[in-house]
């Protein structure tokens, strides 16, 4: 038997020696429940992705400090930690590799080069790494364990074919930092128990947890059988120590396959059993549980994101503006749930567009949430501002400069109170207006975090029915008004847009399956409103290039997943 633990941690980047310390006791904590191997995550040490700070040669010079302490406290158990590595390129230069080292004994044992580097959507390690060209696998406790690292295991061939073929792996270990996207939990299973039954051995599976700027990790980390069937499921979106007793069975081909190494492609090391008295009494049989529903994994991949962006990022508490709108009304309850409700400030911010039921529902919604609410009326510093324009504006009608300095004066009142109390602005706008750019620059999108970034606005009204599922939260005359941003009388977002049923899936296609407008109105749209559709997502790149960072639960969010030029005459027109 084979006593597997997976530490799927959430860890900071940078921050060294925090990771180290907290690596090491959960070493120490699977080496006392008897574990014989411990996984942790891809680039444990440095947190992921350090992006350029792996360009900084004292950073990767404390790395390499760091992984040699750490190492010099395991004993008892073999542990594979992610963390970088300098090694020799194939032309006999220096380089950087994406490595699993291998703990054992108080030093490293062995060290693993990531061979499959992904360069796209968030993706770019070719800009840091140089491709390992060997396997490795690890001899321990008469199991033989070929060390993976994230996207050798999406690859066909690799490292992880080269360990499974003529019965080099008993099992695969895959060291990942996987970000999370809807319904990415299901593709892995899908993808990893056919690797296994393809490759007739098992799969383990020890994916990071937690946010990271835009990115969130949402855990579920797996051991797979060799026929495919999930043995064990980490928590989703929360850190776990996930212990597993894998049996031969369950493991592979065993001893009835024999080991024929490639020297070339294949590196084997034997390591002593970890532990002489063995892992003890087998562990308590363990059900998987089952993944969450759609709505109930991207709430919690909200909630997460956000409250690893306020935590590690050190603010004492966040605030936004609260308009009584479905928007902010989510963006609040998220905010609650992530960070408290006593390091939340609202702030309510009429003017004389807002209808009375508004300022009602926000503040029953601050009530309901036992969120801090405070009002800072707009309507006089509308009247200073229009009073210091009047005579460069005399002749010309009222019209959007006039609206959007309402928006202004908001953001300049929320950003003057994260000024003076040290709270983290959190925007409340949504992927459906950022892509059109039905938003405010300055204004509604002044902040430093946008909770909704990348949940169009259809997805709102399923997350806050959700959010409502066990009793009413957010009141339901907020779900149920016709948006609106109250910037003149009796203004609708309908008045600007198409119906937010029509226009998200057009941006679906449009903006995160990139078709083109002729594709899009193939599939049954009307061709002159797809491209009016087409047209406001292009204007408006200048408007998303100045918006906070914010969380990514799609295939291709704002940011590091679309990277337009703004300066652009390209316009598709088939």
């Amino acid at each position: 038997m084979l006593r597997l633990a997976l530490c799927q941690a959430n860890l900071t980047v940078g921050d060294l020696e925090a990771n180290v310390e907290r690596i090491g006791r959960d070493v120490s904590a699977a080496r006392d429940r008897g574990a014989d191997l411990v996984l942790f995550p891809e680039l444990a040490l440095t947190g992921y992705p350090p992006e350029d700070l792996l360009l900084k040669h004292g950073f990767l010079r404390e790395a390499g400090e760091a992984a040699r302490a750490l190492a010099a406290d395991v004993t008892g158990i073999v542990a594979v930690v992610g963390g970088p590595d300098g090694g020799a390129a194939a032309g006999g230069g220096p380089a950087l590799h994406n490595a699993a080292l291998v703990l054992a004994e108080r030093r490293i044992a062995a060290i693993y080069h990531k061979h499959h580097l992904p360069n796209y959507a968030v993706f770019d390690e070719r800009r840091y790494f140089a491709p390992g060209g060997q396997a490795l696998v690890l001899e321990v406790r008469g199991w033989r364990i070929g060390l993976t690292i994230c996207e050798d295991i999406w690859m066909a061939g690799g490292p992880a074919d080269w360990s499974a073929a003529e019965g080099r792996a008993d099992l695969i270990a895959n060291l990942s930092a996987s970000p999370y996207h809807r319904g990415k939990g299901g593709e892995r299973e899908r993808l990893f128990a056919a690797r296994c039954r393809r490759n007739r051995c098992g799969l383990a599976f020890c994916n990071a947890v937690g946010g990271q700027d835009e990115l969130v990790f949402d855990g579920h980390s797996l051991v797979i059988g060799p026929d495919g069937a999930v043995i064990a499921r980490g928590a989703q979106f929360e850190e776990e120590l996930l212990l597993v007793d894998l049996e031969r069975a369950a493991g592979g081909g065993g001893e009835t396959r024999p080991a024929q190494a490639d020297d070339d492609r294949v590196a084997t090391v034997s390591l002593a059993a970890p532990a002489a008295s063995g892992p003890g009494p087998s562990l308590p049989p363990r059900t998987a549980p089952a993944a969450l529903t759609p709505e109930a994994e991207t709430y919690r991949a909200l909630v997460l994101g956000t409250a690893d962006y306020v935590r590690k990022n050190r603010f004492r508490g966040a605030v936004l503006g609260l308009s009584g709108g479905i928007d902010s009304a989510l963006t609040l309850a998220i905010a609650a749930d992530a960070i408290g409700p006593q390091a939340l400030t609202a702030v309510s911010m009429p003017s004389r567009y807002t209808a009375a039921e508004n300022r009602h529902d926000a503040a029953e919604l601050a009530r309901r949430l036992g969120v801090r609410l405070i009002e800072l009326p707009i309507e006089n510093l509308a009247g200073a501002y229009a009073a210091a324009l009047a005579e460069p504006f005399a002749g010309r009608e009222p019209d959007v400069a006039e609206e959007n300095l309402q928006a202004r004066i908001r953001g300049n009142l929320v950003m003057a109170l994260s000024n003076k109390f040290g709270w983290l602005v959190l925007t409340t706008g949504n992927k459906s207006e950022m892509s059109v750019g039905y938003a405010t620059l300055y204004g509604d999108m002044a902040g430093g975090f946008a909770v909704l970034k990348d949940v169009l606005k259809t997805w709102v009204y399923r997350l806050a029915a959700w959010r409502n599922r066990d009793g009413e939260v957010i009141p339901q005359r907020i779900i149920d008004k016709p948006p609106t941003a109250e910037l003149r009388a009796d203004q609708l977002d309908s008045d600007s847009l198409p119906p937010y049923d029509l226009l998200d899936p057009i941006l679906e296609a449009y903006v995160e399956q990139d078709r083109s407008p002729a594709e899009i109105e193939s599939a049954g749209f009307e061709r002159a409103t797809v491209e009016r559709v087409a047209q406001l997502v292009d204007r408006a790149e200048y408007k998303r290039r100045q918006a906070p960072p914010g969380v990514r639960i799609s295939t291709r969010a704002f940011g590091k997943d679309r990277r337009l030029p703004i300066t652009n005459r390209y316009r598709p027109c088939s």
